[in-house]
């Protein structure tokens, strides 16, 4: 499980997998110079609800990872999927893995 720290270093969980996918989707936002919410649903172990972070490039971003080793598989279309998401809304949210085309 990695974690994405964000402004003040709180730390929100989120899969190695899925949390490679959004850095991409997210620093290819940022050096766009384009700000938007990033929102997801919390774990019920972490007391269910939503979470939203406003993205934007004045506040400070670490994504961490569990796993030493980057991801090398890379899913193309979950990326483009995560950035639509955030294009056409302004909310980026997380979606399941789409099958490879």
């Amino acid at each position: 499980m990695g974690v994405l720290r964000y402004g003040s270093n709180e730390a929100f969980p989120f899969d190695d997998r899925l949390l490679t996918h959004m850095k991409l989707a997210i620093v290819t936002k940022l050096r766009r110079g384009e700000s938007f919410t990033l929102s997801w649903d919390r774990e019920p172990a972490l007391g269910s609800g939503r979470s939203t972070l406003w993205i934007d490039a004045a506040i400070p971003l670490q994504f961490e990872f569990s796993s030493p080793r980057a991801q090398m598989n890379l899913n193309k279309q979950w990326v483009e999927q995560l950035l639509a998401s955030a294009n056409t809304t302004g909310n980026m949210v997380p979606v399941p893995e789409p099958e490879p085309r």
